[in-house]
């Protein structure tokens, strides 16, 4: 029963990668679409087989508290290959993570690179600290009798995911086009509102398998609660920072049209709302009562909402506010999970709770520092060896064509003579291209 549960929410979590690739399909130009796809679904295989080699030895093996030795190559016993299968789609949730911080200009060849370190190596040892039982976090090593508390991975998965995002997005440089010569920030449109939607409602769908399925366990008594309680309080919390988001959106953004300015209800950031407030109750979603994810939630929109807002002024492009989602929302995560645990600080001011706060924000430090340590060191050689960027030139004129030869959206379906314009531009004419299409009709805009 047990092995059946961890492969029915493991299947589920998998589809989240579906929903990261139309997310972020959606929210880049159509020009980079394909490259965009081909690298989410190269996520979930490039984790399979780095951690089939390497990475479940590393987090789950024999060995001390920094980092297993042994299962390399499946070499483990067949009673943990459903455990096997549910780390590896976190992992390669991990890695999904990334390629919204460096899209639309990162070269496929340094994609791969993070990839694989990220699965293999970097992610899977931050998986030994917090999730095994020798790990140096949960082991009581640090404060005595102490453990880190991180029931589906705020820091784990996505304070590492982020700062991994960061890293790359600082090395990278922001998209041509993207700040001005002021240095204020030009928005970017992606292509594709529906989209960018329908893959925010599977990640949505995803995490409340990726919460409750973290209970690991369903035939043992108190299970059943656990799992209902992590799924309720996932909800909840992705309401309230959606909402919340929306408000904050609402109160703070204006748009001019016609001489008069115009608040807006966005809803591409009240997806991300959403999805900051299921990352930040990853954490304890186990524990709380539903008023405390109700409140991780509220906090969950601002700390997004803001952390964006300073990314974009440091002059930090993140196409996807990957930082903001997953790497500041997941911080506020392991605070919040010692703050509103049923026994925590708000219930009980028990000394033991401080503790576990205490430890928890060693662990984000930890977690934080070997992720940019890593990071920073192979994006710079990526970098320094000319290999993680794509020229000036392609793109200007979109990855999709020049990488792939696959547009996503073939020049005969556009119809109206625009083929033989679409066709000339995948020649080489991408720029006069863009010029073209500003002085066009608004109806062919509209269509492209």
């Amino acid at each position: 029963m047990d092995t059946f549960f961890v492969l029915t929410v493991s299947m589920i979590i998998f589809l989240m990668q579906c929903g990261f690739a139309f997310l972020e399909a959606g929210a880049v130009r159509s020009k980079n679409t394909t490259n965009i796809l081909l690298k989410n679904l190269l996520d979930s295989s490039v984790a399979g087989l780095s951690y089939y080699a390497l990475g479940y030895a590393f987090a789950f093996g024999k060995g001390g508290g920094f980092i297993g030795g042994s299962g390399f190559f499946g070499s483990f016993d067949e009673d943990e290959l459903s455990k096997w299968f549910f780390q590896m789609v976190f992992a390669a949730t991990a890695a999904t993570i990334v390629s919204g911080g460096v899209a639309e200009r990162c070269e496929f060849i340094a994609y791969l690179t993070y990839s694989i370190v990220l699965t293999a190596f970097c992610y899977p040892v931050v998986t030994r600290w917090a999730w095994h039982s020798n790990g140096w976090l949960v082991d009581g090593s640090v404060i005595e009798g102490v453990a880190y508390q991180d029931f589906a991975g705020s820091g784990v998965v996505h304070v590492c995911g982020g700062v991994a995002a960061l890293c790359g997005a600082v090395l990278l440089g922001p998209r041509i086009g993207r700040f001005n010569s002021s240095g204020k920030p030009v928005p970017i449109a992606g292509h594709s509102v529906p989209l960018a939607a329908l893959g925010g409602f599977i990640l949505m769908f995803g995490f409340f398998a990726f919460n409750g399925g973290s209970q690991f366990t369903i035939s043992n008594p108190g299970d059943g609660v656990a799992v209902a309680r992590a799924i309720v309080n996932t909800i909840i919390s992705g309401s309230a920072s959606g909402v919340t988001t929306i408000l904050i959106h609402r109160a703070f953004t204006s748009t001019k049209r016609n001489c008069l300015q115009y608040s807006t209800w966005s809803l591409l950031s009240t997806i991300n709302g959403i999805l900051a407030g299921m990352v930040a109750i990853c954490a304890g979603a186990n524990v709380m009562q539903m008023w405390g994810a109700l409140c991780t939630g509220i906090v969950a929109a601002f700390i997004y909402y803001f952390t964006a807002a300073l990314v974009s002024k440091l002059r930090i492009d993140d196409p996807l506010d990957a930082v903001a989602v997953h790497g500041a929302a997941g911080t506020w995560g392991l605070i919040a999970a010692p703050l509103f645990d049923m026994n925590g600080i708000l219930m009980t001011g028990s000394k033991e709770s401080g503790q576990v706060l205490a430890m928890n924000l060693i662990g984000w430090l930890a977690i934080v520092a070997w992720t940019a340590v890593i990071c920073a060191t192979m994006f710079g050689i990526l970098k320094a060896l000319k290999t993680f960027r794509v020229s000036e030139d392609i793109e200007l004129k979109g990855l999709d064509i020049p990488k792939h030869g696959e547009p996503a959206y073939p020049s005969e379906a556009w119809g109206d003579g625009w083929g033989e314009f679409l066709q000339a531009s995948h020649e080489g004419l991408g720029i006069q291209r863009q010029s073209k299409l500003e002085s066009a009709p608004v109806s062919v805009q509209e269509r492209i």
